[in-house]
């Protein structure tokens, strides 16, 4: 009897458990029938908003993946501005659900910050942009007296620190909080050097005033692997981010796009009859309909149709480099 009464009450706390992450975040958004993602201050092919105000972008996708699962449609977001600053704070203290900008997986941010990161959506490393007319064509060339444009309140920032320093370079740090003011001071002459994510760097040298005399340095002095960031808490939440990021690599993997996946559903492979909804109850375990997933590849794509939409048709980075499917010698997995 003691036995069945700890069974007992065992299975009451798990169910209490469970209802409680169930009725946090998710039942927040489906109430309010927006997702409200933090996202960058602009990055072209990024996160931008169009001349509607309407924001688009690699980061942007994520999230309209995240709304199609939750609410049933791609396009009930809202895109919560924020700076290298004020990005956790504004997750944080709730103004946002979810986090899908450039942000990197850290020690410090995982640990003290009290967020949790529940994927890697772009593998990148931070780099340098020059002038061409500098003459410099490697990282190599820097010398102490330099001046280096940069984000406050970064990774980006601890970086350039720590390689100045390792290299023993002295250099004069130029920084701003908001990306456009690093950009324009750059554009503008008030540093020799701009240093950020690759990505960023080829993103925001298209918004400078003759892009074709600036070149990225070959070089790349670190691991930067970027993410979607939820608070701590939620497991049902984190779950369901997580999984919508999954989502759309395993259907690249698999074949599957918004063109065909209605289609997929009479395969004879299970894994895919899977993805697309047509067998199993892998949205019950999310508090979900069984066509979240579906939803998403119809309504954004897969991984590659985003890739090749934002950030390789508008000439940023082209070829995908550690951004390609495992199975084609990338990192995606």
């Amino acid at each position: 009897m003691r036995a069945l009464s700890i069974i007992a009450l065992t299975l009451t706390a798990v169910g209490a458990m469970a209802f409680t992450a169930t009725a946090g975040i998710l039942e927040d958004v489906k109430a309010r029938g927006v997702l409200r993602c933090v996202v960058s201050t602009g990055i072209a092919g990024f996160a931008y908003p169009d001349a509607d105000g309407t924001w688009k972008g690699f980061d942007i996708d994520f999230c309209r993946a995240t709304a199609a699962a939750v609410l049933g449609d791609s396009s009930k977001i809202k895109a919560i501005t924020s700076t290298g600053k004020t990005r956790f704070t504004k997750l944080n203290s709730g103004e946002g659900d979810v986090l899908w900008r450039n942000t990197t997986i850290t020690f410090s941010r995982d640990v003290g910050v009290k967020l949790t990161f529940v994927g890697v959506n772009y593998y990148d490393g931070q780099g340098f942009m020059v002038r061409k007319a500098s003459g410099i064509t490697s990282t190599s060339q820097f010398k102490s007296g330099l001046s280096a444009c940069v984000n406050i309140g970064t990774t980006t920032e601890l970086n350039m620190r720590d390689f100045f320093t390792a290299n023993g370079i002295t250099y004069e740090p130029v920084v701003f909080e908001k990306a456009d003011e690093v950009v324009a001071a750059y554009d503008s002459g008030r540093c020799d050097t701009y240093t950020t994510d690759k990505s960023g760097l080829a993103a925001q040298r298209t918004k400078l005033s003759n892009p074709d005399d600036h070149i990225v340095l070959p070089e790349t002095i670190s691991k930067e692997p970027l993410g979607p960031v939820v608070r701590q808490g939620d497991a049902v939440w984190e779950d369901i981010v997580r999984w919508s990021l999954n989502i759309m690599i395993e259907a690249e993997e698999y074949g599957i796009n918004s063109t065909n996946a209605d289609s997929m559903k009479t395969s004879k492979n299970p894994q895919i009859k899977r993805l697309v909804g047509a067998e199993g109850e892998l949205g019950a375990a999310l508090g979900l309909d069984n066509d979240w997933s579906l939803r998403i590849i119809k309504q954004v794509g897969n991984y590659g149709e985003s890739y090749k939409r934002n950030i390789a048709d508008t000439g940023i980075l082209p070829t995908r480099g550690p951004n390609e499917l495992w199975t084609k010698g990338g990192l995606l997995y």
